[in-house]
């Protein structure tokens, strides 16, 4: 049986793929830009098709656009189970990019498991450029609460779901994730500065500030985004217990990844 992986690029479809050789499976990446991921085959989301041939089981990447145009070709293509990358946003209502995808998935035939991370480690990748070039890191509500999962956890929970196999606990499951604790972005970025030595200002923006430098095409998904920080400042985020319960393992704190990033910010 062959083991699709979309998003080949991504790293944690990279981490995925590198568990599931590990294990011994056999494995195909798929890229929509192939030339860019040693060995990938070309995906196409509006024509999956090409790509899911023998295919047995699919680690996805998708959005509401490719859903049914995958779910047909899955359906066509006989394969027997889907873990999908979606959001912890996805529970926010059925009105959520996220959970009109995980909705399209969730009708084929096949086994389908949805993994709900909350916030990446690796947004702090964006705030990098800001860093080297300012010194600074400006934000809006930087007392709002998340708890940031280190892309790492969950791959490795969508290895553990892939080797268990359609027919094990996880189908139709969703499993929301987030890192081991709740912080505040102001916390983050100091962190940053205690673990590479990089002094940075952290500057708090106003809410209209924030529209004017965020530079978002999307007006309601930057909204969605402002309105859903200044419900979280003051409230600690939830912990889910999915990464430990998949893997076994205390999920990886933030100073882990930024071991793994020294010099990000230099």
């Amino acid at each position: 049986m062959t083991i699709l992986v979309t998003g080949g690029r991504g790293a944690i479809a990279q981490a995925v793929t590198a568990g599931l050789i590990a294990a011994g499976q056999d494995v195909r990446v798929a890229s929509r830009e192939p030339s860019a991921v040693p060995s990938a085959v070309a995906y196409d989301a509006a024509d999956p098709a090409p790509a899911l041939r023998d295919i047995s089981q699919v680690f996805l990447y998708s959005d509401p656009s490719t859903a049914p145009a995958f779910a047909a070709a899955a359906e066509a293509a006989g394969v027997k189970q889907v873990v999908l990358l979606s959001s912890l946003s996805s529970l926010g209502g059925p009105e959520d990019p996220h959970a009109k995808t995980e909705q399209v998935i969730g009708q084929g035939s096949y086994s389908m498991t949805r993994l709900q991370p909350g916030a990446f480690m690796s947004n702090a990748k964006y705030w990098a450029h800001q860093v080297r070039a300012t010194g600074q890191i400006r934000l809006p509500y930087l007392d709002a609460e998340e708890a940031p999962i280190h892309e790492l956890d969950i791959a490795d929970a969508a290895v553990r779901i892939l080797l268990d196999g359609p027919g094990a606990d996880h189908d139709g499951h969703g499993y929301p994730m987030t890192g081991p604790e709740s912080m505040t972005r102001r916390h983050q970025i100091a962190l940053i500065t205690e673990i590479t030595g990089v002094p940075i200002e952290a500057v708090e923006l106003t809410p209209d500030q924030a529209r004017a430098e965020m530079g978002m095409r999307d007006e309601g998904q930057r909204e969605t985004l402002l309105a859903y920080w200044a419900s979280r400042v003051g409230i600690p985020a939830a912990i889910e217990p999915a990464i430990t319960h998949l893997t076994t393992q205390t999920p990886r704190p933030f100073t882990t990844w930024l071991t793994q990033n020294p010099t990000l910010f230099t």
